[in-house]
């Protein structure tokens, strides 16, 4: 109980310091660009959103779950409101992640230092966030996109296989699981890639450009801090002998 207890604690702790973390770099790059695509989203015609006959008006980026762009319903106004609710969502999501990591990295021994922190951190910006650039890039509202359902699949099957491939690379160093681990890690971007039925958009190349690399750049740093983060706090509630380095 003592053990689970530890486990909670830290995957709490880390992933709401580095979601807020994150939040503040979403304020500071993305958001912004956000807020700008959006003027270019409620200039264009109404049925620039009918993406797909399937496929509904699902144009979320992958790194901003939490806006809803859609003009039906509610959604949190700019400002506090939005800024809040953005935070709620990035340290929810954190936590998860949190939870996912340590849980993962126990099972190997768990995380025993800083620079450890660091190989788990970014095995899983490769999973979460490298891995699915192929299929899903970072998109800005007013972009067409292919239907949800089949976006979510493809991301999980591709976060899967890249975790397994790089879980075989790591701990299981035999000529035969290698090959089968490079599979894994390639199969998933030449088989069934989602992708919208036309690409026109009013949305400037350059605007696009600056937000997938701030999307990419800050979901990276986000896995290195949680690492870092999960190797301090193990040290205070898992394992107290962990090593600083």
């Amino acid at each position: 109980m003592k053990l689970f207890r530890g486990i909670v604690l830290t995957a709490v702790l880390a992933g709401a310091l580095a979601g807020t973390v994150m939040t503040g770099a979403h304020h500071l790059w993305t958001v912004p660009l956000i807020l700008e695509a959006e003027v270019y989203e409620d200039q264009a015609p109404a049925p620039a959103h009918e993406h797909s006959p399937t496929g509904g008006q699902a144009h979320a980026a992958v790194a901003e779950p939490a806006h809803e762009h859609s003009h039906e319903g509610w959604k949190p106004e700019d400002g506090f409101s939005r800024t809040a609710f953005t935070w709620l969502a990035d340290v929810l999501a954190a936590i998860g992640f949190g939870v996912l990591l340590v849980t993962a990295s126990e099972a190997f021994g768990g995380i025993r230092s800083r620079r450890h922190g660091l190989l788990w951190g970014g095995a899983g910006g490769l999973i979460f966030i490298v891995a699915p650039l192929s299929g899903l890039p970072p998109e800005l509202p007013g972009m067409p996109a292919a239907a949800l359902e089949p976006r979510q699949l493809w991301w999980l099957a591709t976060a899967a296989c890249t975790a397994a491939g790089l879980g075989l690379l790591a701990f299981k160093r035999r000529p035969l699981t290698s090959v089968i681990a490079v599979l894994l890690l390639v199969v998933p971007h030449f088989i069934w890639v989602p992708q919208a039925g036309s690409h026109e958009t009013a949305i400037p190349l350059q605007l696009l450009r600056d937000f997938q690399a701030g999307s990419v750049v800050i979901g990276v740093a986000f896995w290195l801090l949680l690492g870092v983060l999960v190797a301090q706090f193990r040290g205070l509630f898992v394992s107290p002998d962990v090593s600083r380095r």
